[in-house]
């Protein structure tokens, strides 16, 4: 289905819905763990999943002993759709595992009234010696500083960088992708649960000669959810995304584009990331229009940002022309596609950006998703790239 109006048009692929009012309605989902290995240090057990921003040791979701001596969690005024999390012991290399210390998939429950599942943990993770995971990066891709400074934020971070096969004996100049949770982005060995595939995905374009592009990853630290959220917010404090995107589009970027041949007008910069990420690239885009022209809104976390975010957009759509890639899986939560079609329409009703919205029936909050999805959003991204390698011969 295509809509088209003077302000904006969206394509929608696979299948586009909107909630019901009968999703509004609240539920209580009751969690409980009916057994689990001991650990000697009596950790305490938590939830992270798709309704705390992936935060593996959030005391507002921390699991008790009950007096049956099952470990339990409510959570109330949840709205109906589905839901994906983990239980971890704090962080993610104590995270629930199968019994041969394999990892497991997100446990998922759909939400429809009050909920009550019981689970059995058969190992933790730290339990097994670490299974040595493999340097997967390409050739292309490299560690441009293990400890590049945010004067912004007083602290420093590793940024990777990849570039087009042809760059070192090219005199071409070539645009820009800039991604955040830059761990995840290019190599199995850093990435905590699988990663994009990002720089094979950019070596097969390369090696077709279409749409050549350097890619900025930027790794996120311990306090990812205060620097992804430019509002603050009361379960992960305050917010600090506003200086993170002033960094990438004041300090970042004028780094890169003096260092590596770019081409550095908006059309040819990109924002893109998940979760945390995809809010945090949305947010760079409506603050700075005229460097980043375009963004990847990869199941954005906008729950984390309301009303803020919502009316930022009101405020700013009027600036804003550009290109928007938003995509949601199905699997997870009616609540946060709702979400982030309520953003759409905001930044619809006032801008004249081209905005591509995509939903994956068999989608789930994770990279594997984000990987098979990348190179559609690459295609969207780079449609309007004719000719656009500038030889400086």
């Amino acid at each position: 289905m295509i809509t088209k109006t003077k302000y904006f048009h969206w394509l929608l692929l696979l299948f586009v819905f909107f909630i019901t009012n009968s999703a509004l309605a609240q539920h209580t989902l009751r969690i409980q763990i009916i057994a689990a290995p001991e650990n000697k240090s009596n950790e305490p057990i938590f939830m992270a999943g798709s309704f705390n921003g992936w935060n593996p040791g959030n005391e507002s979701f921390r699991l008790f002993k009950n007096s049956t001596g099952y470990w339990e969690l409510s959570i109330p005024n949840m709205p109906k759709g589905n839901y994906e999390f983990k239980f971890t012991r704090g962080n993610w290399d104590k995270t629930a595992c199968a019994e041969s210390g394999a990892d497991i998939a997100n446990y998922s429950v759909y939400l429809q009234s009050d909920t009550l599942i019981q689970y059995t943990v058969a190992a933790w993770k730290d339990s097994f010696a670490a299974v040595p995971r493999k340097n997967t990066a390409s050739k292309n891709v490299s560690i441009l500083d293990t400890a590049f400074l945010m004067p912004q934020l007083n602290r420093k971070r590793r940024i990777w960088i990849y570039l087009p096969k042809d760059y070192e004996q090219s005199k071409k100049n070539y645009p820009v992708l800039y991604m955040h949770d830059g761990q995840n982005l290019f190599n199995e060995l850093s990435s905590g649960f699988g990663e994009w595939g990002v720089d094979e995905w950019m070596d097969s374009l390369s090696a077709k000669k279409q749409y050549e592009c350097i890619v900025v990853g930027i790794d996120n630290g311990p306090k990812r959810l205060n620097e992804y959220n430019p509002f603050d917010n009361e379960r992960f404090g305050k917010a600090e995304g506003e200086a993170y995107v002033e960094f990438l589009a004041q300090t970042l970027k004028p780094f890169i584009d003096s260092r590596y041949r770019t081409i550095q007008d908006k059309n040819h910069n990109i924002i893109a990331g998940s979760s945390m990420g995809g809010l945090i690239s949305y947010y760079a885009a409506l603050k700075y229009p005229s460097v980043f022209g375009k963004a990847g809104v990869f199941s954005p976390a906008f729950w984390t940002a309301t009303p803020g975010i919502k009316q930022l957009t009101d405020s700013l759509a009027s600036k804003v022309n550009g290109k928007f890639f938003f995509f949601m899986g199905a699997h997870e939560g009616d609540e946060y596609i709702n979400d982030m079609f309520d953003i759409m329409q905001s930044l619809a009703k006032n801008s004249s950006s081209l905005m591509y919205a995509a939903i994956d029936p068999d989608g789930k909050h994770n990279e594997a998703t984000w990987r098979k999805w990348f190179p559609e959003f690459l295609k969207f991204m780079m449609a309007d790239w004719t000719n656009y390698v500038i030889d400086t011969k």
